[in-house]
């Protein structure tokens, strides 16, 4: 019966596994190698994507729920919410103009607040950030998690992990 070769062997395995790649590159770079290796202002990525957010909750206020996607990287958000998948940037779209969208008082008044970013790289970063929803039917208070992605230069949220209740925190 064959035996296990000892520990430290299958360390150096694995070492040897992950490193040969990174030596048969050599001096080459990728445009991800860049990406995570560019210098980031880390103040002004931050401002842009609070930004985008504020712009959200504006547009979410007047009603745009069009201007509100804007947020969300077209067409494919990854949007979780209530236990399911929406269907993608369309199918969330398709829900806040069916769910919210009859009149001012069905939509509510918006507010994402105790907002926390942490850039990840010069492309991604993570928000958490506390929510109201004020109406006076089915208030909502939770707490949004978001994978934000740089693209063509703009964040955009990739993935949306919503948490919603009715009683405030």
């Amino acid at each position: 019966m064959p035996t296990a070769p000892p520990r430290h062997n299958l360390f150096a395995l694995l070492i040897a596994a992950l490193m040969g790649p990174i030596t048969a590159l050599g001096n080459q770079t990728t445009a991800v190698d860049e990406a995570r290796c560019a210098p980031v202002d880390t103040r002004a990525e931050k401002a842009a994507i609070v930004k985008v957010i504020t712009d959200m909750q504006a547009a979410w206020n007047r009603g745009d729920f069009r201007g509100y996607m804007q947020g969300f990287k077209n067409p494919d958000v990854i949007f979780v919410s209530g236990g399911r998948f929406q269907d993608g940037w369309q199918g969330t779209l398709d829900h806040y103009s069916r769910d919210y969208g009859a009149n001012p008082e069905a939509r509510g008044t918006l507010r994402f607040y105790d907002i926390r970013i942490d850039i990840l790289s010069s492309n991604a970063a993570q928000l958490i950030s506390r929510y109201q929803l004020v109406r006076k039917q089915h208030p909502q208070y939770g707490i949004n998690t978001r994978l934000m992605r740089k693209v063509n230069g703009q964040w955009v949220i990739a993935v949306n992990h919503v948490s919603s209740s009715e009683t405030p925190p």
